[in-house]
C-alpha cells in the first residue's frame, strides 16, 4: 500500500537517503528544507533517481517557529492525509546560539519545531492508515532544564543538544500514551554517522549514514514495529533500549509538556 510520507530535514544526510529509498518504493514523498534552491534540487534528484514523480517539498527554517506554523498551513492545503511523519531535522553546531525569540537554537530545532509541527498536522495523521511518527533522538541525552528550555539559562552546545534530544524522547513517550491510534517511536539512528552535521560537530564519523537510513526505513514501514509505540529504539545496540533515567520520571514529563505548551502559545 502506497503511503504519504513527510520527512523533515531531508535535503541531505540520512533524511535525504531515506526519502530516496522510500521514493523508490513508489510512495508519495514530501521532503523539507530551509534553503529553496537546495530543496528544489533535491526534489529533482530524488524524482530522477527513483523514477517517481510523486515527490514534492516544503520550505521552512525550523529555528523560526512562525515558519513552522506557516509550513503546517501549507501541508494542510496540499495534503488530504499523512501516513508517516519522520521528524529528522536537527542541529548541533550553529553560527548563533539563540533564536530571535531568545531560545536556545538546539531546543527550538530539535524539539520545539517537531513538537509544534506534529501538533499542527495531527488531524492529517489521524486520517492516515496505520499512521506512524518517527522522532530522531540520540545516544546523547541529558536531564532537561526547564530554565534552559525557556531561554533563561545559558548552556553549552553539547548540553543543548543532549537536553533537546531527551526532551524529544520524553515527549514521544507522552504522545504515544495519549494518542493510542498512532505509533510513535523515538530512535537513536546511530552515533557519529557519516553526515554533514557530524562532520561539522565532531570532525569524524564511525558508521555509514546508510545505517541511519535503514533503521528509519524499517521503523516507518516494517509491520513488526507497528505495535512498538512508546518504545525507544537504540540503533547502536540494534534493539529497543532504556532512555536516560531522568526522562522516565512522570512528573518531569508532565512538567516538560506544560512548559512546552506555555512557550508555544
Amino acid at each position: 500500500m502506497k503511503k504519504t510520507i513527510l520527512i523533515t530535514g531531508s535535503t541531505d544526510g540520512i533524511g535525504k537517503l531515506v526519502a530516496l529509498k522510500l521514493a523508490k518504493d513508489g510512495h508519495e514523498i514530501y521532503v523539507h528544507g530551509r534553503n529553496a534552491d537546495k530543496l528544489h534540487t533535491v526534489i529533482s534528484e530524488i524524482k530522477m533517481a527513483s523514477n517517481n514523480d510523486h515527490v514534492n517539498g516544503f520550505l521552512a527554517d525550523f529555528s523560526d517557529l512562525e515558519a513552522v506554523k506557516n509550513m503546517a498551513k501549507q501541508i494542510h492545503q496540499d495534503l488530504s492525509k499523512l501516513d508517516i511523519l519522520i521528524n529528522n531535522a536537527g542541529v548541533y553546531k550553529s553560527r548563533v546560539a539563540k533564536t530571535r525569540d531568545g531560545l536556545d537554537i538546539r531546543f527550538v530545532v530539535n524539539y520545539l519545531a517537531p513538537y509544534l509541527l506534529t501538533k499542527e498536522v495531527m488531524p492529517l495523521l489521524k486520517k492516515g492508515t496505520s499512521s506512524r511518527i518517527i522522532n530522531l533522538s540520540s545516544a546523547a541525552q541529558a536531564p532537561v532544564s526547564l530554565e534552559a528550555l525557556a531561554g533563561k539559562q545559558s548552556i553549552s552546545e553539547m548540553e543543548g543538544y543532549s537536553q533537546s534530544k531527551l526532551a524529544l524522547t520524553m515527549w514521544s513517550m507522552y504522545l504515544a500514551e495519549n494518542e493510542r491510534d498512532l505509533t510513535v517511536i523515538p530512535v537513536n539512528p546511530g552515533s557519529l554517522l557519516n553526515t554533514n552535521m557530524v562532520k561539522e560537530g565532531w570532525g569524524f564519523h564511525r558508521s555509514s549514514a546508510d545505517k541511519g537510513r535503514d533503521i528509519l526505513y524499517d521503523l516507518a514501514m516494517a509491520e513488526k514495529y507497528g505495535n512498538a509505540s512508546g518504545k525507544y529504539f537504540d540503533n547502536d545496540s540494534g534493539r529497543f533500549n532504556t532512555i536516560h533515567p531522568a526522562g522516565e520520571d512522570e512528573a518531569a514529563i508532565h512538567a516538560l509538556i506544560k512548559k512546552t505548551d506555555e512557550l508555544l502559545r
